[in-house]
């Protein structure tokens, strides 16, 4: 737990991916933390000031340390608070756990958005075969329970993305892009990760963030006509 000298605070908005990772590893090492929610369309001025380059959450600020991108902050975390590591111990699988997290947001996070919100026909099929070529790395990849072996670690959380944000917007589109049939070991993990008591008490709403999305979703599909 953090102490009486420690303060946390988690500058973030629901509903975000990249802020759910922080949570969840904030909830599996049992750290307090203040988290203050924020208004993206008119930005706070403690997150200008915590993030002036970027300007986006998550913003970890321990101790009135300002620390950004949510990859970045969970190795923070997990090197300050060693209960419940969430990185290996072992320099090789710490750097694989590294690579996979990465991959996800450069080849997984960005096509699996444009594949739901791209009104262009064309744009939209190169964004689904690169996001399924994706999926299928990430499927080999897994090779127990959890990326972590029996207990979720690093890859996991970063995976959070696509186990419950991905079934998500392609439910708006009834896009099959991340199915069973498609992807049994990766669909298996998902359900299991979504049901451990730790990550399903992190997970924000379903209903009001899909129906969020499906608004964002028919804005665009107006727009275009």
């Amino acid at each position: 737990m953090a102490t009486n000298q420690e303060h946390v605070n988690l500058l973030g908005a629901t509903g975000s991916p990249f802020v759910c990772r922080v949570q969840i590893a904030l909830k599996l090492k049992g750290i307090e933390y203040e988290f203050v929610e924020e208004n993206l369309a008119t930005k706070s001025e403690q997150l200008l000031k915590y993030n002036p380059v970027h300007k986006k959450v998550p913003v970890f600020v321990h101790n009135e340390k300002p620390i950004s991108e949510s990859l970045v902050i969970l190795e923070y975390i997990d090197e300050v608070w060693k209960q419940n590591p969430i990185l290996p111990s072992d320099p090789h699988q710490r750097a694989l756990a590294r690579f996979w997290s990465k991959f996800i947001d450069d080849k997984i996070v960005s096509t699996s958005f444009k594949s739901v919100f791209s009104l262009d026909e064309k744009e939209r099929e190169k964004n689904i075969e690169e996001a399924t070529e994706a999926l299928h790395f990430l499927e080999n990849e897994l090779k127990d329970k959890y990326f972590g072996g029996e207990e979720f670690n690093f890859v996991d959380i970063a995976a959070v993305f696509v186990a419950f944000w991905v079934p998500l917007v392609q439910d708006i589109t009834e896009l099959q892009l991340f199915t069973a049939e498609k992807f049994p070991k990766l669909y298996n993990w998902s359900q299991e990760f979504l049901d451990h008591p730790v990550v399903k008490e992190t997970l924000p709403p379903r209903e009001p963030l899909f129906a969020f999305f499906k608004g964002r979703y028919e804005s665009l599909l107006a727009a275009s006509k």
